[in-house]
């Protein structure tokens, strides 16, 4: 089997897990979340988890990435893995017990001062997320995505079957004191029980990966000790990446909280315009949970391969085709528009505006995912977090000054500038250390020409009936049309790179 093949094949796996899973959100979770609550209520949800997006950097301080690269050796894996998990397991205990102690104070700032339960919840979804990182990082370096899958399924399963527990089943029970639900079913408690829910799964899921911290790792490992030279070398490997992870979550999340702050009006108006940004940011999980995917499968796999002599053209072509599969993925979302629209309840859809800009941003990302590798790969993890801080800074720049003006129209322009820009300065410093000879042109074509394809859409699609099969039929013909000038244009060199 060639490599490009293995590789895809390891992302189909990982993306069985996100795709699956991410669908499941999508075309269950979210419109019924949307028709469950009001957009004020899923505005406090998006602001939550835009926090714990940030806590969660904090809570594995990027040690599951340190363990790809001190631990890619089958004799190094052992006492790798021993010393990330005895200092993550402290670091957990520490951090759980100091937002327990302050849950309060800190749901008082977030401006939910009758809801410190919820921080309380998230307490401990942080704790067993971060404790379920590092097995999770041992699953993809040993290649068994089946297993990984597996656990992210049974997650998502446990999650979702907890919420319709919660929010349908629950006001029956507690009706018919049945369960003894009357006594722990809180009708006020609203969008409380969907982070519970996740509670419950999370917990689940360490549970599932716990006996990952007691075996030893490898068939023939070396007895696994805990290395103190090692953790500060593998500390000192992190923190450049920490720096990388909090700019990282500041490009993908901060703009929820930023709007929540500089948007007019009172805070239910700021919540409502948050929760329809958010229900409408989800329509771009289909390409999130692509680049998810792929940096699941691709971060091991562009470690395992360093030392080949062909490496860096390997590298060059996973980000073509990675580059035209998203574009695929960009066309196939904004044409079939008229379908995917419904899967957020009406009074969310005047923000499927954003969606086209969040979809390319988020494309935009995964080249970052593939133009990032040279950093990991050279020990310089520092220009990695050079380059998440000028994102980052673009980013707060960038919504401070569109969100009073264009509102969150605004913080989706800055998103996609925040990516591009990475990728930009990711792929000139790694042209200077690690050069990849990245057809750039070919990229840039695959990205423009479905740019171009959607804008033929949007302006001629007026001038036709309307009819939604009239409209699907076109927008199928456009999407054929892509795929025949790209098959016409790189066919052969397509097939050829496939076979590599």
């Amino acid at each position: 089997m060639s490599l490009l093949k293995k590789l895809a094949g390891e992302t189909a796996l990982y993306g069985l897990s996100s795709i699956l899973g991410r669908l499941l959100t999508f075309v269950f979770l979210t419109p019924y979340l949307t028709r469950k609550f009001m957009p004020d209520q899923m505005g406090i949800q998006t602001d939550i988890y835009a926090w714990a997006a940030f806590l969660m950097i904090i809570f594995t301080y990027r040690l599951e990435t340190t363990f790809f690269r001190f631990g890619s050796k089958k004799e190094d894996r052992p006492t790798a893995y021993r010393t990330a998990s005895i200092s993550l397991i402290a670091s957990t205990v520490v951090l759980v017990a100091t937002l327990l102690i302050f849950a309060q104070p800190i749901a008082t700032w977030l401006e939910y001062p009758d809801h410190a339960n919820y921080i309380v919840y998230f307490a401990f979804i942080l704790g067993f997320d971060a404790l379920s990182a590092l097995p999770f990082a041992l699953l993809r370096l040993e290649s068994k995505a089946m297993r990984f899958a597996v656990i992210k399924l049974l997650n998502l399963f446990i999650h979702l079957g907890a919420i319709l527990f919660f929010l349908e089943l629950g006001p029956t029970l507690a009706e018919k004191q049945l369960l003894g639900a009357d006594s722990w079913f809180n009708p006020d408690m609203g969008i409380g029980y969907v982070f519970l829910a996740n509670l419950l799964a999370s917990a689940a899921t360490f549970i599932l990966l716990a006996p990952n911290y007691f075996r030893k790792v490898g068939k023939q490992a070396v007895q696994a000790i805990f290395d103190k030279e090692l953790l500060k070398k593998m500390l000192w490997y992190a923190f450049p990446l920490v720096l990388a992870g909090f700019a990282g979550i500041i490009n993908e999340v901060l703009d929820r909280t930023l709007l929540k702050a500089y948007l007019p009006g009172t805070l239910n108006e700021r919540l409502t315009q948050v929760g329809i940004y958010g229900a409408c940011y989800k329509i771009s999980i289909f390409m999130n949970l692509f680049t998810q995917a792929f940096n699941y499968a691709a971060e091991p796999f562009f470690f395992r391969n360093a030392d080949r002599k062909n490496a860096q053209p390997l590298y060059a072509n996973i980000a073509r085709l990675f580059a035209l599969v998203g574009s695929l993925g960009f066309l196939g979302i904004m044409l079939y528009m008229d379908i995917v629209q419904y899967f957020v309840a009406a009074a969310y859809r005047e923000g499927i505006v954003v969606v086209p800009i969040l979809l390319l941003a988020n494309l935009f990302l995964g080249l970052y995912y593939n133009a990032a590798v040279w950093f990991k790969l050279t020990n310089r993890t520092k220009f990695g977090a050079y380059i998440a801080v000028i994102g980052a800074s673009l980013t707060i720049l960038l919504n401070l000054i569109l969100i009073p003006r264009i509102g969150y129209m605004g913080s989706a322009w800055a998103t996609l500038a925040c990516y591009v820009v990475m990728v930009g300065f990711a792929y000139y410093w790694g042209q200077k250390y690690y050069p990849i000879p990245y057809p750039v042109a070919k990229i840039l074509f695959y990205i423009g020409l479905a740019v171009a394809v959607y804008f033929v859409h949007i302006y001629t699609k007026p001038l036709l009936p309307a009819s939604l099969i009239v409209s699907l039929g076109y927008s199928t013909i456009l999407f054929l049309v892509y795929v025949l000038i790209v098959w016409k244009i790189d066919g052969p060199q397509l097939r050829k790179i496939i076979k590599m």
